[in-house]
């Protein structure tokens, strides 16, 4: 996988955005359920670089998250190699780099875990797959926003919604300039495919629909849903959908696809609309007129915040393994954590604006905290997370939850900022209990779903609302809890979890070692060695692929366009 610069004009202007492998979204990465995967990342940029798998577990190797908190950064012109299972995992998911905005310029594909042919999937075969990845955009580079954030402003107004890395067809003269390329999507009629939706953006939640046609959701980031029909789907930054989609129209004419921004003045953000075609190979023309309609409810909420609390479990499909994912009966387990965690807007903190959790604006250490664990490097962070917000003015600090292994846990998350914001929390996927608006009480437990709620490890919060999660602490590491609105982040609203077996011994290991190819950083830079793509991959013959798979000691490439 190799990242590098390259210029594009998905909305009309030439910009440098992040290739991979030299392309703008990145490559498809397709595999089954237990692989073991393998990804050389290369470093062509001017700039340290990670990237990140939000969804993939990393059972036992938060090693390979891709996170300030858990990985030193690859340096410009060096290469790491990333090692992991999917174990006991399936569902559409995408990959991006994780550090200083870069996301805000690209180096985002998908990633997808199929089923094992052994365990049946609760609907048909569909005919085909098509992956769709959509967010906002803006024509500044994405230092130049990390210095709009440096300098205490807020990003503003997008300049556009991108479909798979593509500008909007032109549905208004007014409205989108000529010779503007987009997305072409091409079907059949009368079949069945698979959708696979994924919101990269910086910080827009965006309507997803297409003109006369119903979305059947199956799945979300890992899991099974009960199958509902929807007109349109709100998707917020960092989630990921699955959709039955059935070409059963008379194919008049070619249909719109549609990503309009959500939750914002209408008049303002006419511009920040993505559109591409839905083309039947027997279309009889393009398409023309207006776009079909977003829910009409502009601030309004609440339309919203019921389609999120629509979504279900599918309690009898089986999932990655043979048992039902209704299985595992989380509505009755004793809870053992409560964490309430209270989002501010941004406040000034040392001079600088900064966005907390519980008052605490986050500082990566200079040393990894796994790593500082594993060479007891002292002071590199805290364990004192607080479980309640502070009466206080936000600080900045290294604190960390110190969370305990197979526990239960509860985490609320009260939106008192200005915008909607997504909540995601690495390693894990977490059951979506509970949303309302005001202010979180202890009466609001009454309204939890204890029975079909939906698993998934990224969930909306709205403002002047909270969102309830459960939790169950099964995989030791150290594990990112975040923002995943990119200026939010950015500006500190994150922390991590850390869980430790106390039981962990040579004949029982929970956690992987230190990898043998780690780099090291801050105060364990005198352990670095130079890393050689020789020496960056373990067997040393797969050195030399972008990225493949072992399976039984085989290798096998996975890297495929997929648009």
């Amino acid at each position: 996988m190799e990242l590098t610069y390259i210029t594009v004009s998905p909305l009309g202007v030439p910009q440098q955005v992040i290739a991979v492998n030299g392309m703008f979204p990145g490559p498809a990465i397709n595999v089954t359920t237990n692989y073991n995967v393998v990804v050389n990342v290369k470093n062509k940029l001017n700039e340290n670089a990670l990237i990140t798998w939000p969804g993939i577990q990393m059972r036992r190797s938060s090693w390979q998250d891709g996170i300030l908190g858990t990985n030193c950064p690859i340096p410009p012109r060096r290469n790491w190699t990333y090692q992991f299972q999917v174990k006991d995992q399936i569902g559409s998911f995408f990959y991006f780099p994780s550090l200083n905005l870069q996301r805000a310029a690209g180096g985002f594909g998908p990633f997808v875990i199929m089923n094992r042919i052994i365990i049946p999937v609760p609907f048909s075969t569909p005919d085909g797959e098509i992956t769709i990845i959509i967010g906002d955009w803006y024509v500044r580079s994405h230092t130049a926003l990390r210095t709009e954030l440096d300098n205490g402003n807020e990003l503003g107004v997008p300049d556009g919604v991108l479909i798979n890395g593509k500008g909007p067809y032109r549905y208004n003269t007014t409205l989108v300039p000529d010779n503007i390329e987009y997305e072409t999507i091409n079907v059949d009629s009368g079949k069945t495919y698979r959708l696979r939706v994924h919101n990269v953006g910086t910080s827009t939640c965006l309507n997803f629909r297409i003109q006369n046609h119903n979305l059947l959701l199956v799945e979300t980031e890992g899991y099974y849903t009960s199958m509902q029909n929807y007109s349109s789907m709100d998707i917020h930054v960092g989630q990921s959908y699955s959709f039955l989609l059935s070409t059963d129209q008379n194919a008049s004419s070619d249909y719109y696809i549609v990503a309009s921004a959500r939750f914002v003045n209408v008049s303002l953000w006419q511009r920040v609309t993505g559109v591409a075609v839905l083309h039947y190979s027997n279309s009889n023309g393009p398409v023309s007129g207006p776009l079909p309609d977003p829910p009409n409810d502009a601030y309004d909420t609440s339309y919203s915040l019921n389609q999120a609390m629509s979504i279900r479990q599918n309690g009898s499909a089986s999932g990655a393994r043979p048992n039902p994912q209704g299985s595992f009966h989380y509505g009755s387990i004793t809870v053992t954590d409560v964490y309430l965690l209270r989002i501010q807007p941004p406040t000034l903190v040392d001079g600088k604006s900064r966005s907390s959790y519980n008052g605490i604006s986050f500082v990566n250490p200079d040393v990894p905290i796994n790593l500082a664990d594993a060479f007891n490097v002292s002071g590199a962070y805290k364990l004192d997370f607080p479980t309640q917000p502070f009466d206080r003015p936000p600080i900045l600090d290294t604190s960390i939850i110190n969370a305990t292994y197979k526990g239960f846990i509860e985490i609320i998350l009260q939106n008192n900022d200005t915008v909607v914001q997504t909540f995601h929390l690495n390693g894990y996927s977490f059951f979506v209990v509970g949303m309302g608006f005001g202010e979180w009480s202890e009466n609001s437990r009454g309204s939890y779903n204890r029975w079909d709620a939906i698993s998934r490890s990224t969930v909306q919060v709205f403002y002047g609302g909270w969102t309830a999660v459960f939790v169950s602490l099964d995989n030791v590491g150290i594990w990112n809890l975040r923002s995943e609105n990119l200026d939010r982040w950015y500006r500190g609203q994150e922390t991590y979890m850390r869980i430790i077996n106390p039981e962990d011994d040579s004949s029982n290991k929970t956690v992987l070692p230190v990898p043998d190819n780690a780099f090291y950083c801050g105060a364990l830079s005198y352990l670095q060695r130079n890393h050689r793509a020789s020496d960056s991959a373990s067997p040393a013959r797969f050195a030399s692929l972008e990225l493949c798979l072992i399976l039984l000691a085989l290798p096998y490439v996975i890297i495929h366009e997929f648009h």
